[in-house]
This record gives C-alpha cells, structure tokens and sequence, in this order.
C-alpha cells in the first residue's frame, strides 16, 4: 500500500473565512466615515448655505431692510418733526469732503482697498490682541462684512452668522464696486440717537450736511458706530472726543492728513448743536398722525414723509391756552383739558390733548370718551326742528318724571313756559327730555349719528337728552361742524399726501365731500339758537366781537365741563376734567372751558374780516337787531341723577302740549342776543351748567 503524496506548504491556501471578515471590517470601517463626513458636510452645508440670503440689485440695496422712519410736515410743507429713525439724504462719495471716508477707514477698515471682503491680517492681530486680554478688544471685520451684517444679518454672535457674514462678504465684493461698498456704508451706519447715514447724524449732531463737516467733526462721526451708545456724545461728549483723537493720530500715520491738520483739529474739537425738545407742542398730533399714516400708506415704504393740516402758529396758541387754563383751574380739580380746532374742511388745524405730552402721551381729545352732558343737546334741539318742531314754540319748564326717573334743573328752579329757543339757550333738562320724548329717543341717536357721532347706539333711552352716552372731543367738534356748514357733513382729517423718500405719492386726501345731512333752513334756525346761548344764556363768557354759536355742557357730578362753538370761519371744542373723573368743584361748561374756547377763538380770528351767518328764511328779526330782554335765571343741569326706568311712557310728560301763559314768542326766541355779540354780563351762577350725579366709570388714562 503506497503512502498519499506529501502537502506542498507553498501550495496551501489561506482559509477563505479569515480573510472575508478583514475586508469586509475595512470597507464598513470607509463607509461609515464617508457617511459621516456626507452628514458633516450636510450640516455644515446647512448651518452656512440653506438660509443664506442672496445678494440683491445694488438700487435695492439702499432701502433693503431699513428701518422706517417718518418725518412730518406742516401745511405748508415746512419740517416739524421726524418720528423713528432719520434717514439724511444719501451722499455720493464725490460730495463728502475726503477727510470724511478716510476717517471711517482709519477708524474700521485701513486696508479695505487691498482685501476681498475680508482682512485675514486685520483677523490675526484681533485675534492676537483678544488672547492676550483675555476679552475682546478688537474686532476684525472689515467695512464689507458691516454692510452685508446690517443689511441682511442679526447681530448675533454665533457660529453661522460669522460664518454667513463671510461668504456675503466675499460675494458683495464680486457684485459691486468698492466705491458702492463704502457709500452703502456711510450712508446706512447706525450711530446713535435714531441717526442712520453720515447726512442724519450730521444733522443730529451739528446741525449742518455732512458735505459741510469740517475734520473735527468727520473725525467725531468716525468714532461713533464702533459703540453708538456708549460714545453718544450727547451722553457722553469727552469719551466720543477722544476716541476721535485717536482716529486723527490714524489718518496722520496712514498719510491722509498732515501733522498740522491733526494738531489743528484735535485743539479744536467740535461743538454739538443745541438739543431740540422732543415734540413740544406737536406731542398729540404727531402721536395721532404717525399711526394713521401707517394705516393710509399701507406699509409700502420703509420711510414716509407725512403732511399734516395742522397750522403751526394755531397749534401753539392752542397749547397755551390749554396749559393757562389748567393752570388757573387746578385749585378746583381740573388737572386737564384738550382742544381740537377744525377748518371749515374738516382738516385739523389745531389738537391738544393734555397739558403736557411729556408727563403723559394719554390723548384726552381722541382717546378719553366721556359725557358731554348738555352739549349733547343740540343734536335733540336738531332732531325737534326735523320733526317739525319750532324755535319758538313754548314748552312747559316744570316738574317731569318718566318712569322712576325725575330729571330736574339745576337749583330745582322751574320757568313754566319757555320757548323752544330760549329753553336751549338756558339749557333747561325738562324741555331737552320733554322733546326728546316727543320725538323718540331712537330718532335724537339717528340724527346724532347722521352728523357723525356714530358712538351713540341706535335704541338709547331717554338719558340720551342729557348726554349721558360717551363721546370724544374730536368727535363731538367734527358733529357740530355740521351746524357751521349748513347743515353738510365734512369729514375730520389730519394728513393730506404722504410720500416716501423719493417723492413718489402713496396717499392724497381726496377732496372733502360736503354731504347734505340736514335741511338747510332748519339749520339756519338751530345756528340762530345756538348764537342765543352765547349772548344771553350759559355760555356769555364764549363770546366774541364777531357773531358766534356753541353750547355748554357739564357731565354728572361736575366730572367733565365742555364748551364746542362756531363762528363762519373756524370751529373748536374744548374739555376740561380730571383723568380718574373726580368731581371738580363746580367747574362748568360756561366757565372755564368758554374761557379757554374765547382766548384760542381771538386769536384764531386774528386779522379775519367779521363774517355772518346765513340768515334763515323765516321773518324773525335779525340777532343784531333784537333788543335785549330781562336777565332770566339760568338753570341748567347735564345729567340725570339715574337713567330712566321706563322711557318712552306716554303719561308721564306733562306740559308738552304747547300750551302755557302768552308770550313774544319771537321777542322770546331772540331776547338777550347783545347788539356787539361782545357782552358777557351776568353773574357766575348765570353761567353754570352741572349738577351732581352718579358716578359715571371711566377707562383709566394710562
């Protein structure tokens, strides 16, 4: 038996197993890390690239992401004030004096015309300086990198934003000229006190365009956006100076300026231009005007230019008869008082809500709705003459009641009978309830919200005679402007175009419709009615040289006084009150509220020519050629002490047929209306026009 043939070693083959595991180990091992650097290279990718923004046209780099501002005009197009930040008009490099870029150069970016977008040198030395500080004290970016990270990037210090701000800046490079880079710069720079661009910080600083800046003052600029707060030299002058020392002694060792250049403006260092007062008279109208120009432009531009209708020399008597007349009622508890004034247009010349917009921006002319008690009643007087009621028609003056309500006048005095004309003029309760009942309390709220006071609701109760429903100053004036104009509705407005930076028009008032609202002869006789409450009922001390109409009126408990009155050419209304409705002592409608109204009126009228009122076509003698009756007592009180239980009864209104002792009606319709309308004789009670009552809730002020 022959043995088997001896195993050749160099024929073996290692086992197949073995080396299988080895490969595969290996490639798992190169997959995994390819994988992991796919997802590296995934979220790198994300982090700098899936939300970066893109660069857009140059002309739309100006405005991209700017922050809106709104400068104001009068009506005459001159500069009154500038809300939000300021945006100057931008300057071409070509129109800065050199020393002005090269300041900014020296300051943030000495080698920006020889980088790409960024400053790997400028990187390593901050690098260096932070480590050896232990903090940062300087920064490495260039002026590329602050254009891109302000116009297009949060200020936040974070990985992306670095990372970001970069890749921008390298793009922007590639996109426009360095000389657009650095205009972008100048001219979009935050530094400080709501100043954008070297032209609105120039203004705010110095009062004068950048153009004009001597190198003192570009050396100032220069110092700022590095820490616009801190270096605010209205805050703090002397460190914003001598941070500018040390860009001075820069452009000198850069060659940009001459040893005496720099020795000459460092001796001289610049003078900040006197600080403006924030709003002055304007604080109210320009809180009104901002946001309805937002609303009326429709947030199509980031800067508005905004005019308004307000007169300026109006706006500050207003404002000071305003503060007089707090000042001279304080002692009795009128702690405020607001003032709007109209054009026979609608436009707002003149609106005052408080005596000082600094202490508080609470605007009591168009924000405060209050009572108007009795200066409610013309609306009642109109809604009677509509129904066929006529000014000298008599109605009893006697004891009413509705239900469980009891409306009186004030003192308890009652008249017996009295003209329809002459119970407005004395602003007597019973008849403005007795009429209102005769005509419907829904009928007084339809009219009421014909002539705009669109606040009073549709089914009031009879409270509404007395003015128990609230209404604001602005409203309650614009109403009464439909007595001024003849029976037509105008509406109130404040603005009337508005612009963006460039001049295109995004808003025009159109021209004011005069919509018929009430007929015209009728009209005529309640502005006939309304002159009596000035000649000869509560409100004498309202009057002027010049024909004039209006009407008091004193809410519950002498909370809130009033006086709103006319003449041909202007129209104001006036409240005075207390912002937590406190009870004033006895300050009424007739008194304080007339006085202001008087004083703003005189010299509103400064200059005009006396104008008439329309004379109504009925055969009544004229005001001026009445003769002046007897002084009747005046008994007025605005509001009820409690709204009617019951109102509308039909059995409770005695005396409201007409009937009652004889008299001149039309002797009694005119009696009183003095031959000059200049007359204010009376004593104080004559005047007054409130009553105490319940307490009325208001919205707290603040």
């Amino acid at each position: 038996m022959s043995s088997p043939p001896p195993i050749r070693i160099d024929l073996r083959r290692p086992p197949r197993q073995s080396l299988g595991r080895g490969v595969r180990a290996v490639l798992a091992m190169l997959v995994g890390l390819l994988l992991l650097a796919g997802v590296g290279g995934l979220w790198a990718w994300k982090l700098a690239f899936a939300d970066l923004p893109t660069i857009p046209d140059k002309a739309d780099l100006w405005s991209l992401n700017r922050p809106p501002g709104v400068t104001f005009l009068d009506r005459d197009g001159n500069l009154l004030a500038v809300r939000g930040p300021r945006h100057g008009q931008a300057l071409a490099l070509s129109a800065m004096p050199a020393y002005l870029p090269n300041a900014f150069l020296a300051a943030e970016d000495r080698r920006f015309y020889s980088h790409h977008g960024l400053d790997l040198t400028g990187i390593g030395r901050a690098m260096r300086a932070n480590l050896g500080a232990h903090h940062v004290v300087q920064g490495g970016s260039t002026i590329t990198q602050q254009v891109v990270r302000n116009i297009f990037l949060s200020p936040d210090q974070t990985l992306k934003r670095k990372v970001q701000e970069a890749i921008l800046a390298w793009s922007l490079e590639r996109r426009i000229s360095k000389t657009d880079i650095l205009e972008l710069y100048l001219n979009r720079i935050y530094f400080g006190d709501g100043a954008y661009g070297v032209e609105a910080a120039a203004q705010t600083y110095f009062g004068k365009s950048a153009s004009r800046l001597d190198l003192s003052e570009a050396a100032l600029l220069a110092a700022l956006p590095k820490a616009p707060s801190r270096l605010d030299p209205e805050g703090d002058l002397d460190d914003a100076i001598d941070r500018s020392k040390v860009i001075l002694g820069e452009m000198q060792a850069d060659g940009w300026i001459t040893p005496a250049q720099q020795a000459d403006a460092a001796a001289h260092p610049p003078v900040l231009v006197a600080e403006k007062p924030a709003d002055g008279d304007f604080g109210y109208v320009l809180d009104l005007a901002a946001s309805r120009a937002r609303d009326l432009a429709q947030n199509r531009a980031p800067d508005l230019v905004v005019r308004l209708t307000v007169d300026p020399h109006l706006q500050a008597v207003a404002s000071k008869v305003v503060r007089d007349g707090v000042a001279e009622g304080r002692r009795l508890g009128a702690n405020q008082a607001a003032l709007v004034a109209l054009a026979p247009d609608g436009g707002i010349r003149a609106l005052v809500g408080g005596r000082d917009h600094r202490a508080s921006s609470y605007d009591r002319a168009t924000q405060a709705m209050r009572q108007p008690g009795s200066a409610f009643k013309p609306f009642v007087y109109a809604a009677a003459l509509e129904a066929g009621v006529k000014p000298d028609d008599l109605r009893t003056d006697s004891p009413v009641r509705f239900g469980g309500w009891s409306p009186a006048n004030y003192g308890g005095h009652f008249s017996g009978a009295v003209t329809v004309a002459d119970a407005l003029a004395r602003s007597i309760n019973t008849v403005a309830v007795r009429l209102a009942h005769q005509v419907g309390a829904p009928k007084v709220a339809e009219i009421a919200q014909r002539f705009g006071l669109s606040m009073i609701p549709a089914k009031p109760d009879l409270s509404v005679a007395l003015g128990a429903y609230e209404v604001d100053l602005l409203d309650l004036t614009s109403a009464y402007q439909v007595f001024q104009q003849d029976g037509h509705r105008v509406e109130p407005y404040l603005i009337t175009i508005i612009t963006n930076a460039h001049g295109d028009v995004l808003y025009q008032h159109p021209e004011s419709p005069r919509t018929p609202v009430f007929d015209t002869q009728k009209n005529r006789l309640m502005v006939r009615m309304m002159q009596g409450v000035i000649a000869h009922g509560t409100g004498k001390k309202a009057a002027l040289n010049r024909p004039a109409a209006g009407k008091t009126g004193t809410s519950q408990n002498w909370r809130d006084a009033w006086f709103v009155g006319f003449t041909p050419d202007w129209i104001a209304g006036v409240w005075v009150g207390d912002d937590r409705s406190r009870p004033m002592a006895k300050v009424a409608g007739g008194e304080l509220p007339a006085e202001i109204w008087r004083r703003f009126m005189v010299a509103a009228h400064q200059g005009l020519p006396v104008s008439e009122f329309p004379v109504p076509e009925a055969t009544l003698p004229s005001p001026l050629e009445a003769q002046a009756a007897p002084a009747a007592h005046i008994d007025e009180a605005d509001e009820p002490d409690a709204p009617p239980s019951r109102p509308g009864r039909e059995d409770a209104d005695p005396g409201s047929d007409g009937h009652g002792p004889p008299v001149d009606s039309r002797r009694a319709f005119y009696s009183g209306l003095a031959d000059d309308f200049g007359q204010a004789a009376g004593d104080g009670d004559a005047a007054r026009d409130g009553e105490p009552g319940e307490q009325v809730p208001q919205p707290p002020p603040f």
